[in-house]
């Protein structure tokens, strides 16, 4: 019996399917491949997942459903995390068609893929702590109104949870979303503030600090999100205690809030190197705080981040020089 993952050359899923390796899984990892960033980054990850017999690749775009049954007919499977998606909360200003096909069509797809299965247990799907919006309630809560998203990148992340709540009422697909919160570490995407951070400081350009600097988040470290979604797998889904819905949502973060300039403190401690710091304006779609409560996951799966910031930075710029030959 084979386990599905989908954006299986991404960051994320790169890091999960290794674990799911290791752990004796066959892995069915599902990817198109496309140039949102550096293709040869995912082609680097996918190298080294291939050197197991037990993980098996098909490039496919999740957004064509025939291709997606096909490329999945041949496996026998009961499990999927559904990883794949058009990331990135500024992109969705420049190129919000893409977000429509793979998060909304993609999505969809995968839930139709799913309930016509034979026997499938559980399906545990990315969403995203951009849901939140501009909510000033914190740490935000799985029971918060999230209403008001503050970009499309973030409504595509809430209508996939709608879609999914629907999915698991009318055909009792189990499903468990999880809402990650800036999720950082090696082999991580290159559009993301630290590693951005860390090319400019070691290419002595200019960082942006947007919001002037006055920005805090909720930074989870690889291995702690690794930890809790295999922790999902093994336990299975949790239905909701007052309408049986076998769909739940959970946070995934660090429910510790870092300051934007200690995370540059760590990076310039980390490279030797002080950065060129430019302060600029907030950004549309950006908000200033995120933080998690993990209460929900904790008392479910057990979950418990256990990487600061001050330990996995120099972890990242260490892969990063190496991986670079800084």
């Amino acid at each position: 019996m084979s386990i599905v993952v989908t954006g299986a050359a991404g960051f994320i899923g790169f890091h999960l399917c290794g674990a799911l390796l290791r752990q004796g899984h066959h892995v069915v990892g599902l990817d198109n491949l496309n140039d949102y960033y550096d293709v040869s980054l995912k082609t680097a990850r996918l190298s080294i997942l291939e050197t197991s017999q037990n993980f098996t690749f098909a490039k496919v775009n999740i957004a064509d459903a025939e291709s997606l049954a096909e490329a999945l007919q041949p496996f026998k499977f009961r499990k999927m995390f559904h990883l794949a998606a058009q990331a990135g909360v500024r992109y969705s200003m420049e190129n919000p068609s893409a977000y429509i096909q793979s998060n909304l069509v993609g999505h969809a797809n995968i839930l139709e893929i799913c309930r016509r299965h034979d026997d499938f247990e559980h399906l545990i799907y990315a969403s995203s702590s951009s849901v939140y919006g501009g909510n000033t309630k914190i740490p935000f809560a799985e029971d918060d109104r999230v209403d008001h998203p503050v970009s499309l990148y973030a409504a595509t992340k809430k209508a996939d949870e709608l879609m999914s709540h629907t999915y698991g009422h009318l055909y009792g697909l189990p499903q468990t979303g999880v809402r990650f919160f800036t999720v950082y570490g090696s082999w991580g995407r290159p559009d993301m503030a630290y590693w951005v951070f860390t090319r400019n400081i070691v290419e002595d350009r200019p960082i942006r600090l947007f919001n002037h600097g006055d920005m805090r988040r909720d930074f989870t470290h690889i291995d702690d999100v690794v930890a809790g979604l295999t922790a999902m797998l093994e336990k299975g889904p949790v239905a909701d205690a007052e309408t049986a819905n076998p769909h739940r949502v959970y946070n995934m973060g660090n429910n510790r809030p870092e300051e934007l300039t200690h995370m540059v403190e760590i990076l310039e401690s980390s490279l030797g190197k002080s950065a060129q710091r430019k302060l600029e304006p907030m950004q549309p779609g950006d908000v200033p705080e995120t933080f998690a409560d993990l209460t929900q996951i904790r008392d479910d799966y057990g979950y418990k981040p256990r990487i600061s910031i001050d330990d996995g930075l120099p972890k990242f710029v260490q892969w990063y020089r190496q991986h670079f030959g800084v």
